[in-house]
């Protein structure tokens, strides 16, 4: 029997890392305009590592054991893909297009959930799923110029790469710590990003330090918040919530870029809130009932 006790504080530091992952992903779209993309992505995964190293360092190595390798191999994979898309698809498209592309994660969260997490997927949860996905395609109007463009693939293939870290994460947060985790990706995904650097590495002024160490602090918070929320709640539910970073980012390119949102943006977002919505009610009132 699903357990629902803890969806509703799972959605609520699921809603807090989609608010900071959007502050990271705006910050990124101006950095990018001046550094490298893995260097951006490094000082993210330095900044990560950062955070984690007090409680790594209190209960060496022990708190880097790990009793399942090879969902840490895929979980890496998965998340190096998914964040050096991320940066790279807000880096060639408008900020709402490549989150909103972004979205079809939840497709792949929810297939991956059944198939190897054993997750089902009720009708209501399908439902606001899938009505949260229709608000999208309102906001981006299929046949529009972006979707002709290869650019599009670029968070598409993010999105399937974030599904299979998200649905990993899920599996192995049940048995190891935040911190290991995190640990885990900071180092892996920051060799990554690192080694290149070597010849594409460029100087940053005083300013570009802090921006650079601010936006990996962003990112890192969004990730603590993150495996918080799917330590409680089921992966296919947390993953919904990304849909309000629709709406943060809405906001954010209008005070940062003035992006001024369209009639069909205001409308399919009005749609992807209502679905969150009924999505939290839902899950409220699964946990007011209480088994006789």
């Amino acid at each position: 029997m699903v357990n629902t006790t803890n969806n509703t504080l799972a959605i609520t530091w699921a809603l807090i890392a989609t608010a900071l992952f959007a502050i990271a992903a705006v910050m990124a779209k101006v950095g990018v305009k001046q550094y490298p993309l893995l260097q951006i992505l490094f000082f993210r995964q330095l900044v990560v590592l950062l955070s984690v190293l007090p409680v790594i360092a209190s209960s060496f190595p022990r708190s880097l054991e790990t009793a399942h390798p090879k969902i840490h191999v895929v979980r890496l994979v998965g998340s190096f893909i998914a964040l050096s898309c991320g940066i790279w698809a807000v880096s060639v498209l408008p900020l709402t297009t490549a989150i909103t592309l972004g979205f079809t994660s939840v497709f792949f969260i929810a297939l991956l959930a059944m198939v190897f997490l054993k997750e089902a997927v009720s009708v209501n949860r399908f439902a606001a799923i899938l009505v949260g996905f229709i608000g999208v395609v309102v906001v981006m109007r299929p046949g529009a110029d972006d979707f002709a463009s290869f650019y599009a693939f670029i968070p598409i293939l993010g999105a399937l790469g974030a599904a299979v870290a998200i649905v990993s994460v899920r599996k192995l947060s049940q048995q190891e710590s935040t911190a290991t985790l995190l640990a885990y990706q900071a180092v892996f995904v920051g060799v990554l990003a690192g080694i290149p650097l070597l010849w594409l590495w460029k100087a940053p002024d005083v300013f570009g330090v802090f921006f650079l160490l601010a936006m990996g602090a962003a990112a890192a918070g969004g990730q603590w918040f993150g495996v918080k929320a799917l330590r409680l709640g089921e992966a296919s539910l947390v993953g919904n919530i990304q849909y309000v970073q629709l709406i943060y980012a809405a906001l954010f390119g209008f005070v940062i870029f003035g992006e001024v949102p369209t009639l069909h943006t205001l409308i399919g977002g009005a749609i992807i809130i209502g679905s969150s919505v009924y999505l939290l009610h839902r899950e409220s009132l699964a946990k007011s009932i209480k088994p006789v």
